[in-house]
């Protein structure tokens, strides 16, 4: 009986160090693709004068499928069956995470600051967390109080000091985009079962460049295009590559191993990076209140992101 007990005791303590190998890894990849995801906020606010929106939307895309398809292609191939059964699945994801995400902080990129854009969608993990909490999942007062303590952290950043911020008109863009970021975060919990990655990463870039088209032919039409110098070109490979690839990759995995609630605060570290980014690229201010906020912040998240909920 007490070999027995033993080797319970000994099962027992493997599968909570797997799973607490699992939870790490998807918080570093949520990490990942937040802190990667920040820059794509400083690149919209640069581009916003010299490439329309939803040019930068396509290109970004474009750039994001030659990337990804060497290393897809021939899984979606070979998967191609199971995306046609569930088309109806891999084309709202598309339009959510990449045709109108995307577009949608293009944008807001045109009157609203990198910083407030990251601020503003620091609100994609409230978002996130009830959209988990309609669906059953149950997220326990340390994650909650995490979120809560994140939260008010972010609106003290975005208020300078009030917990109701002054949003322009134009932050709305970026209200829409978070509440598409978080439907399409939400939305990765029903990924069919089969479906790798890469193929799925691959069918909704091909998906979204599709829906982009007729609104980029459009702007080409009404607006010109934009000369190709090093100056637009780089913003739109650094949002292709690392943005879309990479970025949309490691958050993928991470909601797969961590559900889109607990990735969601990581996700408050963005105004972090974004703030700290846009200071030092594109001169935007930062002070002493700036920096306590983001330490509210960072507590919340470690508070949040502890295995036990």
């Amino acid at each position: 009986m007490a070999v027995l007990d033993r080797v319970r005791t000994a099962g027992q303590a493997t599968a909570r160090r797997r799973v607490g190998r699992a939870s790490g890894l998807g918080v570093l990849l949520a990490a990942v693709a937040t802190v990667v995801w920040s820059g794509s906020f400083v690149t919209s606010r640069a581009l916003h004068d010299s490439v329309p929106p939803v040019q930068a939307a396509f290109w970004r895309w474009i750039v994001a499928i030659l990337v990804v398809a060497p290393f897809a292609a021939r899984q979606a191939w070979c998967q191609r069956a199971l995306i046609r059964r569930h088309f109806g699945f891999v084309a709202l994801a598309a339009l959510l995470g990449v045709a109108v995400y995307n577009t949608l902080v293009n944008q807001a990129g045109l009157t609203t600051s990198a910083g407030t854009m990251g601020m503003v969608m620091a609100a994609s993990p409230v978002f996130m967390a009830g959209y988990a909490r309609l669906g059953g999942a149950r997220l326990g007062p340390r994650r909650v109080a995490g979120l809560v303590i994140a939260c008010a952290g972010v609106l003290l950043l975005v208020g300078e000091g009030s917990l109701v911020p002054d949003l322009a008109a134009g932050d709305l863009w970026i209200v829409a985009a978070a509440v598409a970021f978080a439907s399409y975060s939400a939305l990765l919990k029903g990924r069919p079962a089969g479906l790798g990655g890469p193929a799925f990463l691959l069918a909704i870039f091909v998906l979204g460049a599709l829906m982009l088209l007729p609104v980029y032919g459009i702007s080409l039409t009404v607006q010109g295009g934009f000369e190709p110098t090093a100056a637009t070109v780089g913003p739109l490979v650094y949002v292709g590559v690392f943005s879309s690839a990479v970025a949309f990759f490691a958050w993928n995995k991470a909601i797969a191993l961590i559900g889109a609630a607990r990735a969601g605060v990581v996700y408050y570290l963005q105004p972090v990076c974004v703030a700290l980014l846009s200071w030092a690229l594109l001169g935007e201010a930062m002070g002493p209140p700036q920096f306590l906020c983001m330490a509210l912040i960072l507590g919340g998240v470690v508070l949040g992101t502890a295995t036990r909920p």
